[in-house]
């Protein structure tokens, strides 16, 4: 291969880079992953281009990079079922150092508490979800990838779409509506004012923490606004000195960043419905932060 072909090859790629850690991202519900996904998806481009020339290297790319993705999630499955605690999706934490073409980047319409609700369905209907519904990628495509007719495919977006509808927070919460019970929840925090605190959390909220067996957290999920009240409390309480949250932007939405000194320590994904917050998403597994 010349190196005005390569170089061609890369630039397209490049472009193409953003769309991919998404598609790779949303399938694996892991940052690490999605990059290496997409970074192999680079090598086989070069080899695929060497013995037929690929015209359009994004499409192209997208089905690569979401049978590769397919291939670890199924393998990740296995893994998961041995993992100490709740398992949570990797947090897409927005920072402003980062390159945008080297990182996953997300809006707010692939939201942490969506993430949590993909990592319930199957490998084939999650990626099924993911290409046909949310990157419009056509049934007989997405048939390729997953290895199923088309009318297969369509029957596996069905279930996954009712699936998705039923357990998916609603997504036109006002950003200013998020903004504001996520302040209220941590000058509550902050204050250790229990009454405030249960004033913006929903009665049946539900608080999940995924320490990775690194890190000490909740081995189940704790339910409803005065436990989750005390528990949030107590977390505060043993703060130690220089640790302090701060608003963070997690998959294009205002959370909290727990800090030791300089140093993120955790991230709280918040989801808010009718003002009030009905998930608490904490990350504290020192693999899934971000550094």
């Amino acid at each position: 291969m010349s190196v005005a072909r390569t170089d061609e090859l890369a630039r397209a790629y490049a472009a193409a880079r953003p769309r991919l850690n998404r598609v790779a991202y949303a399938v694996l519900g892991s940052t690490g992953d999605a990059e290496d996904v997409v970074s192999d998806g680079w090598l086989r481009l070069v080899r695929a281009d060497a013995r037929e020339p690929i015209e359009d290297v994004e499409a192209w790319a997208t089905v690569a990079v979401a049978r590769l993705a397919l291939d670890v999630l199924r393998s990740a499955r296995v893994r998961r079922e041995t993992y100490v605690g709740p398992w949570l999706p990797e947090p897409v934490v927005a920072t402003g150092s980062d390159d945008p073409a080297d990182r996953v980047t997300l809006d707010e319409s692939v939201s942490f508490a969506l993430m949590v609700v993909l990592e319930t369905l199957s490998p084939a209907e999650r990626t099924t979800w993911v290409l046909h519904d949310l990157f419009g990628v056509p049934f007989a495509e997405v048939g390729e990838i997953v290895g199923r007719s088309p009318a297969a495919v369509r029957q596996l977006a069905s279930r996954a779409r009712a699936h998705v509808a039923e357990r998916s927070p609603r997504l036109d919460v006002a950003p200013s509506e998020h903004d504001a019970a996520v302040a209220a929840f941590a000058r509550a925090t902050a204050t250790g004012d229990l009454s405030a605190l249960l004033g913006v959390l929903d009665p049946d909220v539900v608080l999940t923490s995924d320490g990775g067996g690194h890190v000490t957290a909740a081995r189940r999920p704790v339910v409803g606004a005065d436990k989750v009240g005390r528990f949030v409390l107590g977390i505060a309480a043993k703060a130690e000195e220089g640790q302090h949250i701060a608003p963070v932007v997690v998959n294009g939405r205002t959370g909290l960043g727990l800090f030791a000194g300089e140093r993120l320590a955790g991230v709280v994904a918040i989801t808010v419905q009718r003002a009030k917050i009905v998930r608490l998403d904490f990350v504290v597994a020192p693999d899934k932060l971000p550094r």
